[in-house]
Order: structure tokens, then C-alpha cells, then sequence
């Protein structure tokens, strides 16, 4: 088995891009700790946080899909 991490923003569980999702699967933290943090930093910093997000979208990839079909 392989233990490596992967930064990847997730198909199920995310509200938009889910960058937050893919950040708090990565370091082993609670989605919603992650929203929440990130909407405070987003509104103290004049709402730079908006361009950072976009940015991060662009740059995490998505999850690949996992789906077995037997035919």
C-alpha cells in the first residue's frame, strides 16, 4: 500500500471547487475547521482570499475517478 499523501480536490463531499475539502484531506483536519478559517482570513485581508482560491482551484488537481465497471 502506498502512504503518500496527494494534495486532490475531491468529487464528493466539496461546497465549490472543493479546495478547502482537498487542503483539510490533506493535513487530517476537519472540513469545517477549514471553511471557517478560511472565510475569516478571507474577509480580514480585504477579500483576497477570493484570487487565492481561484489560483488553488487551477492548481490542486481534481480526484481521478475510482469507478470499477465490470462488464
Amino acid at each position: 500500500m502506498s502512504d503518500i499523501k496527494k494534495l486532490e480536490r475531491p468529487r464528493a463531499g466539496r461546497k465549490l471547487a472543493g479546495v478547502c475539502a482537498a487542503i483539510a484531506n490533506y493535513a487530517g483536519l476537519d472540513v469545517t475547521v477549514v471553511r471557517v478559517v478560511y472565510v475569516l482570513l478571507t474577509f480580514f485581508t480585504a477579500f483576497c482570499g477570493l484570487i487565492v482560491y481561484f489560483i488553488l482551484t487551477l492548481l490542486i488537481p481534481e480526484e481521478k475517478n475510482h469507478f470499477n465497471i465490470d462488464r
